[in-house]
């Protein structure tokens, strides 16, 4: 049963009632599990629940009186029965899949709900994209919810997109059915600064009852603060400490915690919870960024609840950031994250509250998932042609393309360098003193060439900066047109002549990530929807992604999931330094600045 066609709690209120009362037999009870109450932080012993028409109708300590000749009859053992685990913020796109490739490789990990920002893709293909993602989450046989894009471009002036999202697009967005609210408002200067524009986006999403959602990715905790919080966002995902969390939760948002492939930020931040013993109900767990590789490999939201439990968090409350917290955030309070009547049956039955091992997945009240494997269709959208077809450069790259120029006759020179920070999003402002060969600054030590290749308008333009923090040695390049959040490309490399072939060769695919080792290919990712998103199953990309990693280490980078690093380096709303296809970016001004300062 699809997003799309499953029925309202008014579709089935008769069924649910007359079911609870004993008058008509459930589809199905699990039967003598520990029933994991979120609403009461409980879990109760030798409990029933019984279901009918995808949701939950009865629970209690005997669903006997449920039972029918064709009831479908699940032992639940003594295990745990956990509500569906709500991932309340994520960008689909950055698993490198799309959304019914996603829902696949998640289901078997107790994923049921996703809320989903598909901001890359409208970085593409506009508002257009964005109903593509839409529409194929809609067809999932779990709950992925969209949000509207706000910021394509992130930071106005500051970047060209391929497509810009407007206040109307918004506006006309939030009557779609699948829409639960507004994308993350990365736009945070322009909150501030009561920017015409994006007041309207936020105005269209309240007039409409739904949620606004957050990006605040500055240090500063005072009147700049105060001032995005007076602008309506609703909750931030950007904190990376305890102080962070705290202020967000005073000052009425959610806070929301991720562990992503690359982005460790939970443990400084749950102690506000579990050493400060503040209120739990304001803190909600997310992923924000997972490739493919963390999904198949390693988990999702069940990987994020354990991580919390490790950090110190009781296990219930994780559950609570996980399940509850989430839905009563986006509204959906009775329709989902809790185990109890009226709500979708979304069941999660695990041996274990610690480790969290996802034994059997329900979803509205079908079996989708048994011990690890995903056991339902998620049917795929017909991607068309336009959304296979956006590289969009003026002619192949050469070397000369990649040329940082130093002043006439100087044999070094004082270079602004972007500094990239092992498991976090912001980068470092640095400074390095750098070589100069026949009036070229080259890359030394630690410090790469960094180029931003125009991919959306075929303007030819490359824009070329510097990057220290990979560790890359020998003569490579890497390039991705994953590129957050304009999405051109980027290419990192030690050698002009590789950054070049590996330029072309995405060029001549269109899209996807490579690397290039003394002028061969060691590793290609191909991402042809969008230059995102591949439709292959999930085993497949992450393969290729864990190939496309291990050629990284190869080249000397030792950083943990350093792809994800690369990816960000063109995110100019986040600190201290990014590129992007107009100049080299101080975040922490918002002004462009020289690459060579002396």
């Amino acid at each position: 049963m699809t997003q799309a066609s499953f029925p309202t709690w008014p579709d089935v209120a008769a069924d649910l009632v007359n079911v609870a009362a004993g008058r008509s037999p459930a589809d199905m009870i699990i039967k003598g599990g520990i029933w994991v109450n979120v609403h009461t932080r409980e879990a109760l012993p030798d409990h029933d629940i019984a279901i009918v028409r995808g949701r939950i109708a009865f629970v209690g300590t005997s669903a006997d009186h449920c039972k029918g000749p064709d009831t479908q009859i699940i032992e639940a053992q003594g295990r745990y029965m956990i509500p569906g685990l709500c991932d309340g913020h994520m960008h689909i796109e950055s698993g490198m899949l799309t959304p019914a490739e996603f829902a696949r490789a998640v289901i078997p990990h107790g994923t049921t709900t996703m809320f989903t920002d598909p901001h890359e893709i409208a970085n593409v293909l506009g508002i257009e994209g964005v109903r593509m993602m839409h529409d194929e989450a809609l067809m999932q046989p779990v709950n992925i919810f969209t949000q509207m894009p706000s910021c394509a471009p992130s930071a106005p002036g500051m970047e060209t997109t391929g497509f810009e999202i407007t206040a109307q697009d918004v506006a006309d967005a939030m009557h779609w059915e699948g829409i639960i609210g507004l994308g993350e408002m990365m736009n945070f200067p322009g909150v501030i600064n009561a920017d015409p524009q994006m007041l309207a986006e936020i105005a269209a999403t309240q007039r409409a009852g739904k949620t606004v959602g957050g990006h605040y990715a500055a240090p500063d905790l005072g009147p700049a603060f105060a001032a995005y919080v007076a602008g309506g966002p609703a909750d931030d995902h950007e904190g990376t400490c305890e102080a962070d969390a705290i202020a967000r939760m005073r000052q009425g948002m959610r806070s929301m915690i991720r562990l992503g492939s690359a982005w460790y930020d939970i443990e400084s931040q749950i102690t506000a919870i579990t050493e400060r013993g503040l209120d739990p109900r304001n803190m909600i767990l997310c992923t924000d960024d997972c490739h493919s590789g963390t999904l198949v490999n390693e988990g999702h939201m069940n990987r994020v609840v354990r991580h919390a439990i490790e950090c110190g968090c009781d296990p219930l409350i994780a559950l609570q950031m996980a399940t509850i917290n989430t839905a009563t955030h986006f509204g959906l309070e009775r329709e989902l994250g809790s185990i109890t009547p009226g709500r979708r049956a979304d069941v999660i039955l695990s041996s274990d509250l610690k480790t969290l091992p996802i034994e059997t997945v329900i979803a509205r009240g079908q079996i989708v998932a048994q011990d690890g494997v995903c056991i339902v269709d998620c049917p795929h959208y017909n991607w068309p042609t336009k959304a296979r077809q956006t590289v969009n450069m003026a002619r192949d790259l050469r070397a000369d393309d990649f040329t940082i120029t130093a002043p006439a006759g100087a044999n070094a020179v004082t270079a602004n360098v972007i500094g990239v920070v092992e498991n976090q999003a912001p980068t470092k402002a640095l400074q390095f003193e750098l070589p100069v060969t026949e009036g070229r600054v080259t890359s030394h030590g630690d410090v790469c060439q960094i180029a931003l290749v125009e991919r959306h308008r075929a303007t030819g333009g490359v824009v070329n900066a510097l990057v220290s923090g990979f560790g890359y040695t020998g003569n490579m390049a890497m390039a991705s047109t994953v590129a957050h959040d304009s999405h051109h490309m980027i290419v990192v490399g030690t050698d002009t002549d590789n950054m070049a072939l590996a330029a072309n060769h995405l060029r001549a695919l269109g899209g996807g990530i490579t690397i290039f080792k003394d002028s061969a290919p060691l590793a290609t990712v191909d991402l042809p929807i969008a230059g995102l998103m591949s439709d292959s199953p999930a085993q497949d990309v992450a393969a290729k992604a864990e190939a496309m990693m291990q050629a990284m280490r190869d080249c000397g980078c030792t950083l943990n999931n350093a792809y994800m690093q690369h990816s960000l380096l063109a995110l100019v709303v986040i600190p201290e330094l990014r590129i992007s296809d107009l100049g080299l970016v101080d975040v922490r001004t918002f002004e462009f600045m020289d690459v060579i300062v002396t």
